[in-house]
């Protein structure tokens, strides 16, 4: 009996999203190096996948900016500089302080319990000296995916969380950067997640766009150092 075309379609779409996080990933992490010519053909015998699946996952990868397609010259991963960092910083400080104003107006009790039990456990990892690799990972980021959701945007959720972060994660790796903003930038999410829990948005989003700020100007100064 042949296979309804809707369930391929299906099919098709579930395999393109998990192909398209392990390379995500991969590229994130550098495994996949900056710079690299992308070879569908190899890509596809090393996720074991067709091109269909594939070209699907490509595409998405390449609307996420990791990867770009040059003519005569194919897909690519794409080199970071420090000024793309810098602005992908203006940007968050923007579209980060929307979303800790919204969360603030729209976060349940129980949403913001869980935004406090996740800093518990950050206070843990600070208090363990864990914070380095817990800043190249995805803990740092967590804190800030949790509250652009609680925001219920939908359009701040696709633009920071499958996009942005994803490029300052990469930038984080690949370039071995350390922070040495630990306790402080604890400090700065505890009075973030005290002014949700108030339901204040206008101090929710000067506290966070200030934390960005902050971020930003740490990130300037380390930046400068690397080129000493």
């Amino acid at each position: 009996m042949p296979v309804p075309a809707e369930a391929l379609s299906e099919a098709n779409g579930t395999i393109a999203d998990r192909v398209f996080d392990q390379i995500r990933h991969a590229i994130v992490v550098g495994e996949i190096a900056p710079g690299s010519k992308i070879s569908e053909p190899a890509l596809a015998a090393r996720y074991g996948i067709s091109r269909g699946p594939l070209r699907e996952a490509m595409r998405r990868l390449e609307s996420s900016s990791l990867v770009e397609r040059k003519p005569n010259i194919g897909a690519r991963v794409i080199t970071l500089t420090s000024e793309q960092l810098l602005e992908i910083y203006v940007i968050r400080e923007a579209l980060e302080g929307m979303a800790a104003r919204l969360a603030a107006e729209q976060m349940s009790d129980a949403a913001i319990a869980d935004l406090k039990r996740l800093l518990d456990q950050h206070r843990n990892e600070v208090a363990q000296e864990a914070w380095q690799a817990y800043f190249q990972e995805e803990g740092d980021l967590d804190f800030h995916f949790r509250i652009v959701q609680g925001s219920g945007n939908g359009r701040l959720n696709n633009i920071l969380c499958n996009d942005l972060y994803h490029l300052a994660r990469m930038y984080r790796c690949q370039f071995g950067m350390k922070s040495d903003r630990a306790r402080d930038a604890l400090k700065e999410h505890e009075l973030i997640v005290d002014a949700i829990a108030e339901h204040d948005g206008e101090l929710a989003e000067w506290l966070m766009r200030r934390h960005i700020r902050t971020s930003r100007r740490a990130t300037e100064r380390r930046l400068a150092a690397m080129k000493d």
